[in-house]
């Protein structure tokens, strides 16, 4: 498999932008299994355990200017996977990611891929395809202006429509 974003994200100068569209991705996630137990073990004031190689990455390239942003697209009430990635999404925040959230019936209007994906500065293309229970099958990188300026065009709808983690209220 292609090497996963972090390593285009070290490369970037200006934005990376990250679209979810998915309710439900691999459920063997150890982290998720711990959360799914019982164990909130995601709270600011125990950053030492959940702060990773990831958190790294974002932190590195906010710190050089890069604007990281992170829109989900879900359907409500929230899948159990979707409700840890909110749990999880202050990890996403307290290392510079802007994250927002957008319900799946505010978007029918909107022309979004079908598939999750990255754009680095606005000109590579990240594209995730995973399988029907959400295991992650490819990385499908394309360097291609049209498609990189839709996919950016599509990000931004959804962004301008969706609302920030810190305002959005799970149902």
């Amino acid at each position: 498999m292609k090497p996963p974003a972090r390593e285009p994200l070290a490369r970037a100068r200006h934005s990376a932008i990250h679209l979810e569209v998915r309710d439900q991705y691999a459920s063997t996630d150890p982290d998720f299994l711990e959360w799914r137990a019982g164990r909130r073990t995601f709270t600011p004031d125990n950053r030492a355990h959940w702060w990773e190689g990831w958190h790294d990455a974002v932190h590195a390239a906010v710190a050089r200017g890069v604007s990281v942003r992170r829109a989900r697209v879900v359907s409500e009430p929230l899948t159990e996977y979707v409700r840890w990635e909110y749990a999880y999404a202050l990890t996403n925040v307290a290392a510079g990611e802007q994250v927002r959230w957008l319900p799946r019936r505010r978007a029918a209007d909107l022309a979004v891929p079908a598939v999750d994906f990255w754009v680095f500065d606005g000109a590579l293309v990240l594209f995730h395809h995973f399988s029907g229970d959400g295991v992650l099958t490819e990385r499908e990188y394309v360097e291609d202006p049209t498609l990189a300026t839709w996919c950016v065009e599509a990000f931004d709808t959804v962004w301008r429509r969706a609302t920030p983690h810190e305002e959005y209220e799970p149902v």
